[in-house]
């Protein structure tokens, strides 16, 4: 399939709007998407229709802000699959905002980064999963209690005591298990109390804890101030538990077919699967 089978053609390069099938206008729209199941297949490919409508998107002058949990090092090679050479990026589940730039030596700059202590959950969590392996996020380094598995964490791994986990704020502790599964972390985020940090536990066992009130949805709300854009047109997509909050801040918010409920429960609507290219129909229906 190819963006001309669902979408209309683009309007040409730098227009600020593009047009309805009655005629009337767009209003630049702010358009947030989650990376790993919403635009990348799960062997870590992104289809044509994917990529084609992403750029029609920018084309027709709306502003495409990925919103991710990766870390910007994994972040980045998406950007310039992409294409993308301006606007913004939030990285880490809400804890950096990224300012695209291709004029910028790296093609970015960091204009947020929000750190937390991490020892208070780790306290909670130590022993609480044996074969549990757990990462706290400092810049593109990773401090680690054991490897993860290849491609699970992309940028530097250093393997550390216990006690150094905490000697530092962070931007994110990740808790993952190769033997648990995403009900028994839900279970067990409820058990131990996380109270005081945002956590999101993904399709397996995997957790992600970070700053209090930190999220994807804090992060966009931040960026849709800068570029003024008005909340009525905002549109969101994503898969997983850690998009809920940006599907229920967007005017606009689109749950993946093969979400959990709780994700679907918390959209305006649900698209095709990602095998599908559910993203790219949204998309399509934008320009």
């Amino acid at each position: 399939m190819t963006v001309s089978d669902t979408c209309a053609p683009p309007p040409s390069t730098g227009s600020a709007v593009s047009s309805q099938p009655d005629g009337k206008e767009w209003p630049p729209l702010m358009v947030c998407l989650d990376i790993d199941g919403t635009l990348l297949q799960y062997d870590g490919t992104m289809h044509d229709v994917t990529r084609d409508a992403v750029r029609a998107c920018v084309e027709a002058g709306h502003q495409v802000v990925l919103s991710t949990g990766r870390a910007v090092i994994a972040t980045k090679p998406i950007i310039d699959m992409l294409g993308l050479s301006s606007g913004y990026a939030v990285c880490s589940n809400g804890a950096i905002t990224l300012r695209l730039d291709s004029s910028l030596p790296d093609g970015f700059e960091t204009i947020e980064r929000v750190t937390f202590d991490p020892t208070p959950a780790l306290q909670m969590l130590r022993g609480q999963w044996e074969d549990a392996v757990i990462a706290v996020e400092s810049g593109d380094v990773f401090k680690v209690t054991a490897p993860f598995p290849d491609g699970e964490l992309d940028g530097e791994q250093v393997v550390v005591p216990w006690e150094e986990l905490m000697t530092e704020p962070v931007t994110r502790v990740t808790f993952r298990s190769p033997t648990g599964t995403s009900e028994d972390f839900l279970d067990l985020a409820e058990r131990v109390g996380l109270h005081q940090v945002n956590y999101a536990v993904g399709f397996t066992a995997w957790m992600d804890i970070n700053p209090e009130g930190v999220t994807k949805a804090s992060a966009l709300e931040q960026v849709r101030r800068k570029l003024c854009v008005e909340p009525a047109n905002t549109v969101a997509v994503g898969d997983q538990r850690n998009d809920v909050e940006m599907l229920e801040w967007a005017a606009r918010g689109v749950a993946m077919g093969q979400a959990p409920d709780e994700v679907k429960a918390a959209a305006d609507e649900v698209t095709a699967p990602i095998d599908d290219d559910g993203a790219a129909l949204v998309l399509c229906s934008l320009i």
